[in-house]
């Protein structure tokens, strides 16, 4: 007995933006587990802008993907044949093996990437790839342990309307700050204002952006968290507090530059504001991940952390789901539905 599973691949490195040229879909024949090993049909996986790092070929802080070969990232589903006694058929779990449908791998294996298993009688399986998960996750660490916000302060978040930015948001607006997200259209900001954003900034239409800052926020910014970078950045300093402090989680505008971009040219107010500029990334905080999850079931129980999510379906249509989180042509966590 075999089964048949289709997976998306990387049939060349991008260059500048990914377009469908550099996708391809695979079919396999996956045998059933065996001893030790577990079979999963994959029901949700994730796409994150991290992605785009491994579609280089060059090696960072995570090895590049392998061109021809099933990409890899969260994914969220059911056993369906095992041969380990811990592990049951019916049982939901998160690994690693995204961008396929089905596969069968050892359990010790999985356990040296991520390996979960997932009660989803209280939060939706696909929650797990987004606020119960590593976003959420991001969104906490970048804003309590790097951005060490203090209950009242001001928040200023870039990419606010999206997986880890929505979360920024209403992690801190639920703990007292005021809070300033800019998004990329009316819809996002609207959406975030919604759910308790002091003032959102359609960054697109705002004209000068460190004047629309200081217009929502006069009383200057305590924490950045930053996802963009460039243009934003640039504006969040001229409006960043005495000490303040700047938890730089990603900058997806120089992701797909195929040359280097000049940086800020403000650059020196780190200095003279007495600024902390920490970069990070989330699998070097893993040790407030219960810390979090405490605090996530009540606020989401309460209707303070929501996830707003943007979904695809069918495993041909990822590619498009992970090109869209350059083109802004979603909001929330991008995710897609495999089953």
């Amino acid at each position: 007995m075999t089964i048949t599973s289709r997976n998306m691949c990387l049939k060349q490195y991008p260059k500048g933006t990914p377009t469908s040229d550099d996708f391809l879909m695979t079919t396999t024949e996956i045998k059933p587990a065996g001893k030790g090993e577990i079979t999963v049909q994959n029901h949700w996986m994730s796409v994150d802008p991290y992605m785009r790092g491994r579609m280089t070929g060059i090696k960072t802080y995570i090895a590049p993907f392998e061109l021809g070969q099933p990409m890899e990232g969260g994914a969220v589903g059911q056993i369906t044949h095992s041969g380990h006694p811990d592990y049951k058929v019916g049982d939901w779990i998160m690994t690693m093996l995204g961008w396929r449908e089905t596969f069968t791998a050892p359990v010790d294996t999985l356990k040296k990437s991520m390996l979960q298993k997932l009660d989803v009688n209280m939060i939706p399986a696909q929650a797990f790839l987004g606020v119960a998960g590593m976003p959420g996750l991001t969104a906490y660490a970048g804003l309590y342990k790097v951005g060490e916000y203090k209950s009242g302060e001001t928040v200023l978040v870039s990419g606010a309307a999206g997986a880890v930015g929505s979360t920024v948001c209403q992690l801190a607006k639920a703990d007292g700050a005021t809070v300033i997200g800019l998004a990329g259209s009316d819809e996002k900001c609207k959406w975030l204002e919604s759910h308790g954003v002091d003032h959102a900034i359609n960054y697109k239409t705002a004209g000068n952006l460190t004047k629309a800052i200081k217009k929502a926020a006069p009383q200057g910014i305590d924490v950045y968290f930053e996802n963009v970078g460039g243009d934003m950045l640039e504006a969040a300093l001229n409006n960043m507090n005495m000490f303040g402090r700047i938890a730089a989680c990603g900058m997806i505008s120089q992701y797909n530059n195929e040359a280097p971009t000049p940086g800020p040219n403000n650059l020196v107010m780190i200095i003279g504001k007495s600024l902390k500029l920490q970069g990070f990334i989330v699998s070097n905080h893993q040790d407030c991940a219960p810390e979090y999850f405490s605090k996530l079931g009540p606020l989401m129980a309460s209707g303070k952390l929501v996830q707003q999510e943007t979904i695809l379906e069918g495993i041909e249509n990822a590619g498009e789901a992970f090109m869209r989180l350059f083109d802004g042509n979603k909001q929330g966590k991008m995710l897609v539905k495999l089953t």
